[in-house]
């Protein structure tokens, strides 16, 4: 159950400073996976946990936890993207997936590919996040009568 902010001070100074440090972090997992480890897997998770951190440092009721409220209630848009950047795909003929056959004008095979590639990393952070966050908040009912306490 998730009522109120954290009582002490110090957690809430540190995630304050802490919460913003992971979520750029999460950006760069995410932008520069494909040349390393990380991608849009590992991102999504880093940014769905500092959601997370924010509801239980903050509370749920604090106007730093819009945002994690606002993710929650995006199900399916990761997906989206991620079907789209398939569907474009086959539209020039191609398989699904296959980013060379992205129809873009003006960019060749490797920008395509990598454009590609981004947007559907982008599409699995975007699901991952959701959810973690949603997770969290169908875990925070607690009492019998349905009440949500997040």
């Amino acid at each position: 159950m998730i009522e109120s902010r954290h009582d002490s001070v110090i957690v809430r100074h540190l995630g304050g400073g802490l919460i913003p440090l992971v979520q750029i972090f999460a950006l760069y997992i995410l932008f520069f996976g494909q040349h390393g480890p990380g991608g849009g897997f590992v991102g999504g998770v880093m940014m769905g946990t500092s959601f997370i951190l924010g509801i239980l440092v903050f509370g749920p009721t604090d106007r730093s936890t819009v945002v994690a409220k606002r993710v929650a209630e995006a199900d399916g848009v990761g997906l989206i993207i991620f079907a789209a950047v398939g569907g474009l795909c086959l539209i020039g003929g191609g398989q699904f997936l296959n980013y060379a056959e992205l129809e873009i004008p003006g960019l060749a095979a490797p920008s395509r590919r990598y454009l590609g590639i981004l947007l559907t990393q982008i599409g699995v952070a975007v699901d991952i996040a959701v959810t973690a966050v949603s997770i969290v908040f169908s875990l925070s009912v607690v009492s019998g009568n349905g009440d949500s306490h997040v």
